[in-house]
């Protein structure tokens, strides 16, 4: 097979690990103010989906394998999602008012990381 022949066309969804349906709930639909997604099939293990234009997030409530505490500070110096957004600004009022710390990109970029409840980093880049 050559590798012309493989055409990726997007992600479809980023997964993230979540000790606490409801905190990721409230932190994804009531901070984030993402669309949660209904049609999450009955699975073997509890969680929720998150509409994010044609893609989407995928919290899975099990158990993590990886150390929580002790992650770097700034996110990006993490495993992380970058999202795109068209205003930071009102994000980062969202982000103050309910006390989540965040860093500013260290490029330059304006962009901003932080973390959910669980200690999964995300990236907010804001559309140029």
């Amino acid at each position: 097979m050559n590798n012309k022949d493989l055409n990726f066309l997007r992600i479809d969804h980023h997964s993230v690990l979540s000790a606490d349906k409801e905190k990721s709930i409230f932190f994804y639909h009531n901070i984030l103010g993402l669309e949660i997604d209904p049609n999450r099939p009955d699975l073997a293990y509890d969680g929720a989906w998150f509409k994010l234009g044609k893609q989407a997030i995928h919290c899975i409530c099990l158990p993590n394998p990886d150390p929580v505490l002790e992650r770097p500070k700034h996110g990006g110096r993490d495993r992380h999602v970058a999202l795109k957004i068209v205003n930071l600004q009102p994000l980062m009022e969202r982000l103050d008012e309910n006390n989540i710390f965040y860093s500013k990109s260290k490029s330059g970029r304006s962009a901003i990381f932080f973390r959910d409840p669980d200690g999964n980093a995300i990236e907010v880049i804001e559309e140029e």
